[in-house]
């Protein structure tokens, strides 16, 4: 699977609308087994789509993020897992070992998402 998560400082990003580095890691298992940095310097909805899409981004990992972008990346079959914060690394091996939906990981005012990660 591969993941993707906006950073800014070595923590994930405050608002994907913004965000113009990329960490793709592939998660296998429980496990990370590859992580790069990609630029995302695109500026339109339709081409920060388009381009998670051409990355094989299967989940987007992610602060705040607007419909119009949301609509966008989930047409094109990327589930986000959205108002995360934290490092990179811990928001990382909490996605990979199932532990993502912790309110610590939350943004300030978002529950925890009630639904269970998929792991595949």
């Amino acid at each position: 699977m591969k993941v993707a998560l906006t950073i800014w400082e070595n923590r994930i990003s405050p608002l994907f609308d913004s965000a113009s580095v990329l960490l793709i890691a592939d998660v296998e298992g429980r496990g990370i087994t590859k992580r790069h940095l990609e630029p995302l310097e695109c500026e339109s909805p339709f081409s920060k789509a388009a381009r998670l899409d051409d990355l094989g981004v299967n989940v987007l990992i992610c602060g705040g993020i607007s419909e119009s972008f949301a609509n966008l990346i989930e047409a094109h079959r990327i589930r986000i897992i959205p108002f995360t914060k934290g490092t990179v690394d811990e928001v990382l091996e909490a996605y990979a070992t199932g532990n993502i939906n912790r309110q610590d990981f939350r943004m300030p005012g978002c529950e925890t998402s009630k639904d269970p990660v998929p792991y595949e």
